[in-house]
């Protein structure tokens, strides 16, 4: 079902990790949540393809997936919860601060802001919550309160980005569509936009109707 009808607002839609957040999130999360030993038991049991994806023969969204269940499974939900909302809060001082001001612009015009994330749902919802922005990502499958270390939706990143957008938002629904990537996982999402912004190959953002000042 789409959305309410905006045709006063724009549609901002913001990947997370080196777009919006500088650094790798996800691995981030790793470390911040579950201790060494454990890191390294599972990783050793997974380093073959480790060291395929380090030498590009093995996809970024599976190893994701492979990655999350071998360091998540089993693990009780409320706990990582908790985790995961001290390290949302950590992430505050890890963000790009020119695309954080974007963002904080989109929202003094009333623009609806969505954060559109191969990342998963267990830390990047509470992102959302901090940022007061909509969440499309990775969502994770808990079952009687445990992480059971599967997806409970496909790898958010390529097509998968575009799709997830797409069933929720009426692209003529607004004024115009702003995309902000970092990568060629969100190619498919910066077609969908009139003004599309790929960190580190475009050296201006685009310009809003109006130019607010936002203090950082």
């Amino acid at each position: 079902m789409y959305a309410t009808s905006k045709k006063n607002k724009n549609l901002a839609l913001f990947d997370f990790d080196g777009t919006l957040c500088k650094k790798d999130s996800f691995t981030g999360f790793i470390f911040y949540a579950l201790r060494k030993r454990h890191i390294v038991k599972q990783g050793i049991k997974i380093l073959p393809w480790i060291q395929a994806y380090y030498l590009n023969v093995y996809p970024a969204p599976a190893m994701r997936s492979k990655l999350f269940r071998a360091m998540f499974s089993n693990a009780d939900a409320l706990e990582l919860q908790q985790i995961a909302q001290d390290y949302a809060a950590s992430l505050m001082s890890q963000l790009n601060l020119p695309l954080l001001k974007q963002l904080k612009q989109h929202q003094a015009l009333g623009d609806e802001v969505v954060l559109v994330s191969a990342s998963v749902d267990v830390y990047l919802q509470h992102v959302c919550n901090l940022l007061n922005i909509e969440l499309i990502c990775t969502q994770t499958e808990q079952v009687n309160n445990i992480y059971t270390g599967q997806y409970a939706t496909p790898d958010c990143s390529s097509e998968q980005k575009k799709l997830r957008i797409l069933e929720r938002y009426h692209l003529d629904d607004y004024v115009a569509v702003y995309t902000y990537g970092n990568s060629l996982e969100d190619k498919e999402m910066l077609e969908l936009a009139a003004h599309a912004y790929m960190v580190g190959v475009d050296k201006i953002l685009p310009k809003l109707p109006i130019d607010i000042q936002i203090a950082i």
